[in-house]
């Protein structure tokens, strides 16, 4: 079993904070993020696939077909939007970084048969250079 890795990046928007909660609660809680002007973050994502390697190609999965995946179903959707707003994905969701790869992976696994003889093995998505999350599904 192989395992490949393509990185992609975005940027968003979003707040943290929980719609029941007094502002006061939320800013104990969640701090700056809870801000109500929001805030953004520069992310960085890592789809990983495993498979065996095809006899013709020696790929696992075309690094090129995958970016071009991860791009239509998760960057073109996600970049330069406001996640509590503009995502479908994201609706009704805390915008959490453990919440947005939770639906990252949801959103992408759909379509990694597109690609072939692979499978989605993991993600990691990095909020900041300090803070990230794995998910290798449920």
């Amino acid at each position: 079993m192989i395992y490949i890795t393509r990185r992609e990046t975005f940027n968003a928007a979003h707040r943290v904070y929980n719609p029941d909660w007094s502002n006061e609660k939320n800013d104990e809680v969640f701090g700056k993020c809870a801000n109500p002007n929001w805030h953004g973050h520069n992310y960085t994502l890592y789809v990983t696939v495993k498979g065996n390697p095809d006899p013709q190609t020696g790929f696992v999965a075309n690094l090129k077909d995958l970016s071009l995946l991860i791009k239509k179903y998760i960057c073109d959707v996600i970049d330069h939007k406001n996640l509590n707003l503009d995502v479908p994905f994201m609706k009704g969701k805390m915008t959490s970084t453990e919440n947005l790869i939770i639906a990252i992976w949801d959103e992408l696994k759909k379509h990694i048969p597109e690609l072939g003889n692979c499978e989605l093995h993991a993600i990691k998505l990095y909020e900041t250079e300090n803070n990230y999350c794995e998910y290798f599904g449920s």
